[in-house]
Protein backbone atom coordinates (compact mmCIF):
# COMPACT_ATOMS: atom_id res chain seq x y z
CA UNK A 1 0.00 0.00 0.00
CA UNK A 2 1.20 3.47 -0.76
CA UNK A 3 1.65 5.81 1.96
CA UNK A 4 -1.46 8.08 1.00
CA UNK A 5 -3.86 4.53 1.36
CA UNK A 6 -2.55 3.76 4.91
CA UNK A 7 -3.53 7.05 5.29
CA UNK A 8 -6.57 6.57 3.75
CA UNK A 9 -6.85 3.54 6.26
CA UNK A 10 -6.49 5.77 9.38
CA UNK A 11 -9.10 8.13 8.65
CA UNK A 12 -11.45 5.13 8.27
CA UNK A 13 -11.32 3.95 10.67
CA UNK A 14 -11.73 6.99 12.65
CA UNK A 15 -14.46 7.71 11.03
CA UNK A 16 -16.17 4.81 12.56
CA UNK A 17 -15.97 6.66 15.77
CA UNK A 18 -18.61 9.94 14.24
CA UNK A 19 -21.88 9.79 16.22
CA UNK A 20 -25.04 11.38 14.64
CA UNK A 21 -25.01 15.06 16.83
CA UNK A 22 -20.79 15.23 17.56
CA UNK A 23 -19.21 18.12 17.59
CA UNK A 24 -16.27 17.54 15.80
CA UNK A 25 -12.62 19.03 15.20
CA UNK A 26 -11.25 18.47 12.14
CA UNK A 27 -7.65 18.41 11.44
CA UNK A 28 -5.04 20.16 9.00
CA UNK A 29 -2.89 17.99 6.77
CA UNK A 30 -2.56 15.27 4.07
CA UNK A 31 -3.96 13.00 6.45
CA UNK A 32 -6.90 14.86 7.74
CA UNK A 33 -8.13 16.09 4.31
CA UNK A 34 -8.99 12.40 4.12
CA UNK A 35 -11.08 12.21 6.84
CA UNK A 36 -12.72 15.83 5.86
CA UNK A 37 -13.80 14.15 2.47
CA UNK A 38 -14.75 10.93 3.97
CA UNK A 39 -17.13 13.00 6.49
CA UNK A 40 -18.25 14.49 3.80
CA UNK A 41 -19.50 11.66 2.03
CA UNK A 42 -21.38 11.04 5.15
CA UNK A 43 -22.94 14.16 5.45
CA UNK A 44 -24.12 14.33 1.79
CA UNK A 45 -25.77 10.58 3.50
CA UNK A 46 -27.65 12.23 6.05
CA UNK A 47 -24.70 12.34 9.07
CA UNK A 48 -25.83 14.98 11.73
CA UNK A 49 -22.70 16.29 12.84
CA UNK A 50 -21.50 19.81 13.97
CA UNK A 51 -17.66 21.28 12.96
CA UNK A 52 -15.11 23.39 14.16
CA UNK A 53 -11.72 23.70 11.81
CA UNK A 54 -8.36 24.09 12.86
CA UNK A 55 -6.89 25.89 9.52
CA UNK A 56 -8.47 27.95 6.83
CA UNK A 57 -7.66 25.36 4.65
CA UNK A 58 -9.43 22.78 6.31
CA UNK A 59 -12.55 24.94 6.81
CA UNK A 60 -12.73 25.47 2.94
CA UNK A 61 -12.39 21.74 2.10
CA UNK A 62 -15.30 21.30 4.65
CA UNK A 63 -17.84 23.90 3.44
CA UNK A 64 -17.26 23.03 -0.10
CA UNK A 65 -18.32 19.54 1.08
CA UNK A 66 -21.62 20.66 2.53
CA UNK A 67 -20.22 19.69 6.24
CA UNK A 68 -21.95 22.21 8.48
CA UNK A 69 -19.62 24.04 10.51
CA UNK A 70 -19.55 26.51 14.06
CA UNK A 71 -16.51 28.58 15.75
CA UNK A 72 -15.46 27.57 18.76
CA UNK A 73 -16.81 31.06 20.43
CA UNK A 74 -20.14 29.28 18.99
CA UNK A 75 -19.05 25.87 19.89
CA UNK A 76 -16.51 26.39 22.61
CA UNK A 77 -16.98 22.19 23.88
CA UNK A 78 -16.13 19.64 21.08
CA UNK A 79 -16.89 16.34 21.87
CA UNK A 80 -14.16 14.59 19.10
CA UNK A 81 -11.13 16.01 17.10
CA UNK A 82 -9.16 14.05 14.67
CA UNK A 83 -5.97 14.98 13.45
CA UNK A 84 -2.63 13.93 11.75
CA UNK A 85 0.83 14.19 13.07
CA UNK A 86 4.20 14.60 12.33
CA UNK A 87 5.73 12.11 15.18
CA UNK A 88 3.99 10.68 17.72
CA UNK A 89 6.04 8.53 20.61
CA UNK A 90 4.53 5.44 22.63
CA UNK A 91 3.60 7.85 25.05
CA UNK A 92 1.24 9.71 22.98
CA UNK A 93 3.23 12.94 22.49
CA UNK A 94 3.35 14.75 19.63
CA UNK A 95 4.71 17.09 17.15
CA UNK A 96 2.45 18.82 15.12
CA UNK A 97 2.73 21.61 12.56
CA UNK A 98 3.95 21.15 9.84
CA UNK A 99 1.06 23.02 7.92
CA UNK A 100 1.87 26.01 9.94
CA UNK A 101 -1.92 25.59 11.87
CA UNK A 102 -0.29 24.32 15.41
CA UNK A 103 -2.09 27.01 17.38
CA UNK A 104 -4.98 26.62 16.21
CA UNK A 105 -4.60 22.82 16.38
CA UNK A 106 -3.90 22.93 19.75
CA UNK A 107 -6.62 25.37 20.90
CA UNK A 108 -9.24 22.74 18.97
CA UNK A 109 -7.82 19.81 20.47
CA UNK A 110 -8.12 21.85 24.16
CA UNK A 111 -11.51 21.96 23.66
CA UNK A 112 -12.25 18.64 23.14
CA UNK A 113 -13.14 16.06 24.94
CA UNK A 114 -10.95 13.65 23.21
CA UNK A 115 -8.12 14.03 20.09
CA UNK A 116 -7.49 11.11 18.15
CA UNK A 117 -4.29 10.83 16.16
CA UNK A 118 -4.78 9.59 12.11
CA UNK A 119 -1.11 8.83 10.65
CA UNK A 120 0.69 5.84 8.98
CA UNK A 121 3.00 4.04 11.32
CA UNK A 122 6.11 5.93 9.64
CA UNK A 123 5.12 9.05 12.38
CA UNK A 124 5.78 6.72 15.22
CA UNK A 125 8.90 7.18 16.78
CA UNK A 126 10.38 5.74 20.16
CA UNK A 127 11.87 9.62 20.59
CA UNK A 128 10.55 12.89 18.81
CA UNK A 129 12.55 15.35 17.84
CA UNK A 130 13.95 13.89 14.33
CA UNK A 131 11.03 15.88 12.62
CA UNK A 132 11.96 19.66 13.27
CA UNK A 133 9.64 21.37 16.51
CA UNK A 134 7.80 24.26 14.74
CA UNK A 135 7.42 27.15 16.82
CA UNK A 136 5.01 29.73 16.10
CA UNK A 137 6.15 33.63 16.94
CA UNK A 138 5.23 37.16 16.66
CA UNK A 139 7.12 38.73 13.83
CA UNK A 140 8.14 41.93 15.96
CA UNK A 141 11.52 41.56 18.02
CA UNK A 142 11.99 38.25 15.78
CA UNK A 143 15.99 38.59 16.37
CA UNK A 144 15.33 38.59 20.53
CA UNK A 145 12.63 36.15 20.39
CA UNK A 146 15.07 33.74 18.48
CA UNK A 147 17.51 33.97 20.84
CA UNK A 148 15.68 33.41 23.81
CA UNK A 149 14.41 30.44 21.94
CA UNK A 150 17.91 29.08 21.51
CA UNK A 151 18.41 29.35 25.20
CA UNK A 152 15.53 27.72 26.39
CA UNK A 153 15.87 25.00 24.15
CA UNK A 154 19.89 24.85 25.28
CA UNK A 155 18.58 24.94 29.03
CA UNK A 156 15.97 21.69 28.34
CA UNK A 157 19.42 19.72 27.13
CA UNK A 158 18.42 20.00 23.59
CA UNK A 159 20.76 21.64 20.88
CA UNK A 160 19.77 22.21 17.08
CA UNK A 161 19.48 25.27 14.40
CA UNK A 162 16.72 27.58 14.44
CA UNK A 163 14.64 27.98 10.85
CA UNK A 164 12.43 30.75 9.92
CA UNK A 165 9.63 28.71 7.46
CA UNK A 166 9.59 30.08 4.17
CA UNK A 167 7.17 29.45 1.12
CA UNK A 168 8.70 28.25 -1.55
CA UNK A 169 8.93 31.71 -3.68
CA UNK A 170 11.22 32.42 -0.82
CA UNK A 171 8.97 34.68 0.81
CA UNK A 172 8.46 34.27 4.80
CA UNK A 173 5.75 31.92 5.56
CA UNK A 174 2.75 33.68 7.71
CA UNK A 175 0.12 31.29 9.65
CA UNK A 176 -3.47 32.24 9.19
CA UNK A 177 -2.76 34.10 12.75
CA UNK A 178 -0.60 36.51 10.79
CA UNK A 179 2.38 34.83 12.68
CA UNK A 180 6.18 33.50 11.41
CA UNK A 181 7.21 29.77 12.66
CA UNK A 182 10.84 28.61 13.43
CA UNK A 183 11.38 25.36 12.90
CA UNK A 184 13.72 23.50 15.54
CA UNK A 185 16.21 20.85 14.11
CA UNK A 186 17.16 19.36 17.00
CA UNK A 187 17.08 15.41 16.15
CA UNK A 188 16.05 14.41 19.22
CA UNK A 189 14.02 15.42 22.58
CA UNK A 190 15.20 14.08 25.56
CA UNK A 191 12.30 15.81 28.03
CA UNK A 192 9.53 16.78 25.88
CA UNK A 193 7.75 18.79 28.82
CA UNK A 194 10.61 20.03 29.87
CA UNK A 195 11.31 21.95 26.78
CA UNK A 196 7.47 22.30 26.21
CA UNK A 197 7.78 24.35 29.80
CA UNK A 198 11.05 26.15 28.64
CA UNK A 199 9.33 27.79 25.69
CA UNK A 200 5.89 28.56 27.32
CA UNK A 201 7.77 31.34 28.98
CA UNK A 202 9.81 32.95 25.94
CA UNK A 203 8.12 35.86 24.96
CA UNK A 204 6.92 36.86 21.57
CA UNK A 205 6.32 32.49 21.20
CA UNK A 206 2.98 31.71 20.74
CA UNK A 207 2.72 28.29 20.76
CA UNK A 208 5.03 25.11 20.12
CA UNK A 209 4.21 21.89 18.21
CA UNK A 210 5.06 19.85 21.28
CA UNK A 211 1.57 18.33 22.03
CA UNK A 212 1.37 16.90 25.47
CA UNK A 213 -1.00 15.41 27.19
CA UNK A 214 -3.78 16.65 24.32
CA UNK A 215 -3.86 12.70 22.28
CA UNK A 216 -6.10 10.07 23.92
CA UNK A 217 -5.58 7.86 21.19
CA UNK A 218 -3.53 7.05 17.59
CA UNK A 219 -4.97 5.18 14.87
CA UNK A 220 -1.63 3.85 12.74
CA UNK A 221 -1.70 2.38 9.51
CA UNK A 222 0.37 0.00 8.25
CA UNK A 223 1.13 -2.58 5.37
CA UNK A 224 0.15 -5.45 7.94
CA UNK A 225 -3.30 -3.77 9.29
CA UNK A 226 -4.55 -0.70 11.87
CA UNK A 227 -2.42 -0.29 15.31
CA UNK A 228 -3.87 1.77 18.27
CA UNK A 229 -2.55 3.48 20.94
CA UNK A 230 -4.22 4.43 24.06
CA UNK A 231 -8.03 4.83 24.00
CA UNK A 232 -9.59 5.57 20.98
CA UNK A 233 -13.76 5.03 21.83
Amino acid sequence: MSPDDLKKLAAARALELVRPGMRLGLGTGSTAKHFVDLLGARVAAGLDVLCVATSEVTQAQAESLGIPMSTLDETPELDLTVDGADEVDPQLRLIKGAGAALLREKIVAAASKRMVVIADDSKLVAELGRFPLPIEVVPFGLEATRRAMAAAITASGAAGELRLRKRPDGTVLLTDGGHYILDAHLGRIANPELLGAALNVVPGVVEHGLFLGLAAGAILASGDGLKILGAIE
